[in-house]
């Protein structure tokens, strides 16, 4: 029995599924803080101590709690309850994924985010994806968090749409994902996977599929400039509002990509077929 092709289809998280970044929601309120105080005394951390981004802000939220609020993976869990969402994502993972099914399709969604996954993690769309791969807090015997177990950079995000290819899930397995594999033993080709996201934090990860032959989609949501330079560059395919509505221009975006997959794979099997015929003769 022939195996159904799989597609991934891979999202940012702030500004590409949420409005704003996902510490708004909750955190940098119950500090009784201004966003822009906050991300300001992130960005110092930053510089002053020669700090990668990610590391900087998991930094800020853990100096700006001190003595102010308890923070553990299940209060990192309950503030994820509090983010906004765009319209339409309460029911586009299952549109999807029977559009893919009808297609002959296998749909796997995936997180790949410079956000804290704790907080994703208790989203009300979180149970859609087979992998979250973004920043994550190691945690004492007490569930406090105290080091960093994980920061996902705008260039450390490539790694994960290897692990994507090869089906090598699992973070802590770097054997497999680093020795050569033939292409038509990866799970998943690059011409199956298609990336969704909102900026330049995306850009290496949007150009990596892009150029593999898989597609690249960013979205807006008030203003379409950057957007609108991304494709404009040739870093993406498409240029959509972040609107997940059924019949929405990124739907049926989607299914177009979707069903070129599906054709393309029809081709594929079906040139394996007349070679074998070919072979046989």
């Amino acid at each position: 029995m022939n195996k159904k092709p799989i597609v991934a289809i891979m999202y940012d998280f702030d500004k590409t599924l949420s409005p704003k970044d996902m510490q708004e929601y909750g955190f940098i309120s119950e500090l009784g803080m201004k966003s822009e105080d906050f991300w300001e005394k992130s960005r110092l951390n930053m510089v002053n101590h020669n700090m990668d981004q990610i590391l900087a802000y998991m930094l800020t939220m853990l100096q700006e709690a001190e003595g102010r609020m308890l923070l553990t993976r299940n209060i990192f869990n309950e503030m994820g309850r509090n983010v906004k969402l765009f319209e339409g994502l309460e029911t586009w993972f299952d549109r999807i994924n029977l559009y893919g099914e009808k297609l002959g399709l296998d749909i796997e969604h995936y997180i790949i985010s410079s956000g804290l996954k704790e907080i994703i993690q208790g989203t009300e769309i979180a149970h859609n994806f087979k992998e979250i791969y973004a920043a994550e807090y190691c945690y004492n015997e007490n569930n406090i968090p105290i080091w960093p177990a994980m920061a996902v950079n705008y260039t450390s995000k490539t790694q994960f749409l290897f692990r994507i290819n090869k089906g090598v899930l699992d973070v802590t397995e770097h054997k497999g994902l680093n020795e050569s594999t033939p292409d038509n033993k990866k799970r998943i080709p690059f011409c199956n996977m298609i990336y969704i996201g909102d900026g330049l934090t995306d850009v290496p990860c949007m150009k990596l599929v892009k150029i593999n032959g898989g597609h690249s989609i960013a979205v807006y949501h008030d203003d379409r400039c950057i957007a609108d330079s991304l494709i404009s560059q040739g870093r993406v395919d498409f240029v959509v509002s972040a609107d997940y509505r059924e019949n929405s221009e990124m739907e049926n975006t989607v299914r177009t990509i979707l069903n070129q997959i599906a054709a393309l794979n029809k081709v594929l099997k079906l040139h394996a077929k007349h070679m074998k015929n070919l072979l046989a003769d």
